[in-house]
């Protein structure tokens, strides 16, 4: 593993509609087999560089798929190249009750 990635996807649909498609991303994520984290705001991926950009792509193509006509999404990346990132376990655990 050498990247992580947060997405945030913000889908252009109103009121609980937002809801429907941020929900079928987060399906989406899940399916991936990857280390998923959900949070409020941001879903956090963990995997190698390439198949986390185009795990960002499919998100937003999702968004699209589901009736948005556009999409802002908020990505932050982690990646270091030789691998030994920092995984979501060691970042959140000692923070969790």
């Amino acid at each position: 593993m050498n990247a992580s990635i947060a997405i945030q996807v913000l889908p252009a649909v109103e009121g609980k509609e937002v809801i429907r498609v941020v929900d079928q991303v987060i399906a989406y994520l899940k399916s991936t087999g990857l280390n998923v984290f959900v949070g409020p705001f941001e879903s956090t991926v963990e995997g190698d560089f390439d198949t986390l950009m185009e795990i960002a792509k499919r998100c937003l193509e999702i968004c699209i798929e589901e009736g948005a006509p556009s999409v802002m999404s908020y990505i932050k990346i982690q990646y270091k190249p030789a691998g030994g990132i920092w995984t979501i376990d060691e970042k959140v655990t000692k923070h969790q009750e």
